[in-house]
């Protein structure tokens, strides 16, 4: 019994090596998504709150409830492209069921343009 705890903590330790040094190498991975007309752009991370919003002065004609809707729509987006991010970086190094598992959904893979590929 103690070899299979031993096997698994070396295994666990050996994944958590391989994951630092495939992200340290790749950098920080984030999604970044914008509003078809540019006024809303949010940058986000896997998992996480986004990092970045910019909102142009157009944007503020949308009214506060307008702008707020258009501000999670482009976050959700933000954060599905750096879910799938994450999932293309650690694809060879983590089984994609455990990230699903932890809550990191892949989405669809989508060039700059939106374009689903």
């Amino acid at each position: 019994m103690d070899d299979d705890v031993q096997r698994a903590a070396r295994k666990a330790r050996d994944v958590e090596q391989a994951v630092s040094e495939h992200v340290t190498r790749s950098g920080p991975i984030t999604g970044r998504a914008s509003s078809p007309d540019g006024a809303v752009t949010v940058v986000a991370t896997p998992g996480g709150p986004p990092r970045q919003i910019s909102v142009s002065p157009a944007a503020l004609r949308m009214g506060p409830q307008g702008l707020a809707a258009e501000i999670m729509r482009i976050a959700d987006k933000a954060q599905r492209t750096a879910n799938t991010r994450l999932h293309q970086t650690l694809d060879r190094v983590v089984d994609p069921r455990e990230l699903t598992a932890l809550g990191v959904e892949r989405g669809q893979d989508e060039d700059d343009f939106g374009w689903q590929r």
